[in-house]
């Protein structure tokens, strides 16, 4: 199983991300997934940036993959998935938008989790329109995904979501802004203040949600530490790692080690003080705790 590091899906100055960027050229992941992938009007890094970071990761030993943004919204945010597209880089199509322009040049892609892939046809659907790995509905447990691979009748690799805070949601209103009483158009991107997202509580607070930008997560981290042995036997190639402002490459070692049949104690009261979550792998409420670890 190939060891992958997810898009940024956080807003952070550019110093900050090239210097992420920078380590990740050391770290023992396979597969690399740049560019902004949540919100258009984020340019502290540019289309030529991205595929500058692409070049080192090539020189690295490692595969980048282009990631397009998972809401379109403007002609500009078209224009800059057809840049993804035509660059020459493997691109994650986050948006039906981005397959057609994959499709149109005839050029291969990832399929993102926005796509919603529940069935197999509709899995062969995006074969044949030239995906080469899909990463699941972020929702859909082991079983789920077993059954779509079952229907499926075509090959394709699959990619699962295996830590970091979940994506659940994206909305064309930037919730961010509108907490710090700003408009989505005079966002001041205050999103930069929140490296890790903005936690929502509840009445009673309780962490519940994480604001980022047009985009909602899960409060807690998502994790798959406890089913790598299930992944295996399901066949999965690749396993993302998302990342976060801390730790990130801790918890990417931790998970490289574990691949390679070591025995490892992670630290994760240290690296995700906001706790663990994978009821959705175990087809349960999102939120529910590992077996075996208080909620």
């Amino acid at each position: 199983m190939k060891l992958t590091l997810g898009p940024l899906l956080y807003y952070w100055p550019r110093a900050t991300t090239l210097a992420f960027y920078e380590a990740v050229a050391g770290w023992p992941v396979d597969v690399v997934y740049l560019g902004e992938a949540v919100c258009g009007r984020r340019h502290e890094l540019r289309a030529a940036d991205w595929l500058s970071l692409a070049a080192l990761m090539l020189e690295a030993g490692k595969t980048p993959v282009l990631a397009s943004q998972a809401l379109i919204e403007s002609a500009g945010d078209l224009a800059a998935a057809r840049r993804l597209v035509e660059s020459g880089c493997l691109t994650e199509a986050g948006d039906l938008g981005a397959v057609q322009l994959a499709r149109e040049a005839g050029v291969a892609f990832v399929a993102g989790s926005q796509l919603n892939l529940y069935n197999g046809a509709t899995l062969d659907w995006m074969v044949r329109a030239g995906a080469i790995r899909w990463l699941p509905p972020l929702e859909l447990g082991g079983s789920a995904i077993a059954a779509v691979l079952a229907e499926a009748t075509l090959p394709i690799e699959t990619e699962v979501f295996g830590h970091g805070r979940l994506p659940l949601a994206h909305s064309a209103r930037c919730f961010t802004a509108r907490h710090h009483s700003l408009n989505k158009d005079s966002c001041e991107f205050v999103c930069q203040q929140h490296p890790d997202g903005l936690m929502v509580l509840t009445q009673d607070e309780q962490p519940f949600l994480r604001l980022n930008g047009i985009q909602t997560q899960s409060a807690a981290c998502h994790a798959l530490w406890d089913h790598l042995d299930e992944l295996g036997e399901l066949g999965v190639s690749h396993l993302r790692i998302s990342p976060q402002a801390n730790h990130t490459g801790d918890i990417v070692a931790a998970y490289a080690a574990r691949l390679r049949g070591e025995a490892v104690t992670p630290d994760w009261a240290r690296w995700n003080p906001e706790g663990l979550v994978d009821g959705y792998w175990r087809g349960t409420a999102g939120i529910a705790a590992p077996q075996g670890q208080a909620a």
